[in-house]
């Protein structure tokens, strides 16, 4: 077990929050969740800076005949933000067919959450609002990567990301600047991300939708 680890997702937003507390003020950010892994870690956060809670759906776009290889992703909002790799793009030249119909399969994958997690509300406005993005957690870093181009294309004025652990070599190829991320264990060698819980039973949909409730009260 690594020196520095979190009992849960929970105790892992509880240590996330002490170290935002300088972002509890007059008027408190927009706290966005990744689901399902990211919601317990933002509602401690959430609660901690007496902030709203929602969720940022993002899905990742397949690669033909590879699905787990990320050609980009596709972020909800009005419009809907996507993002391709231009690498992965120019290396695979996959048919302006493929990737439409690929982003629509991930739309209705997004409408279909969105309905069951947050009752078929459309996204929060971020126009204009100091946000907080959060994870449990991050690899490679490709979602989390779409979600901050997607809010700053969606005119936030500020975005900070909060995350329990992730390697600083992904943390330094994401657009945003150091000072404006918070990430208390950032191992080289990750490995995976549930090696830093004690607890990193999967986050059922159930406790999504009971947090987003409970946080909503509150508001």
């Amino acid at each position: 077990m690594p020196s520095l680890h979190y009992r849960d997702r929970r105790d892992a937003g509880r240590r996330l929050a002490a170290l935002l507390a300088p972002w509890r003020g007059a008027r408190p950010p927009l706290v966005l969740a990744l689901p399902r892994g990211g919601v317990p870690v933002a509602f401690e956060i959430a609660r901690a800076l007496h902030a709203p809670l929602d969720l940022l759906l993002v899905r990742k776009l397949g690669a033909p005949h590879n699905p787990e290889l990320g050609l980009g992703a596709v972020v909800e909002g009005e419009p809907p933000q996507r993002f391709l790799h231009p690498d992965l793009m120019a290396a695979l030249q996959p048919p302006p067919d493929y990737v439409e119909a690929e982003t629509a399969r991930q739309l209705a994958r997004i409408d279909a959450q969105r309905r069951l997690l947050r009752g078929g509300r459309p996204p929060p406005a971020v126009a204009g609002r100091e946000v907080v993005l959060v994870d449990d957690g991050i690899a490679t870093g490709g979602t989390v990567r779409a979600a901050l181009q997607a809010l700053s294309a969606l005119g936030a004025a500020r975005t900070l990301l909060a995350v329990p652990v992730a390697p600083p070599q992904t943390l330094a190829g994401l657009p945003l600047p150091a000072s404006d991320v918070v990430c208390p264990l950032q191992p080289w060698d990750l490995g995976a991300v549930g090696r830093f819980y004690d607890d990193f039973t999967q986050t059922q949909d159930e406790e999504v939708v009971r947090l987003l409730a409970e946080a909503g009260r509150g508001h």
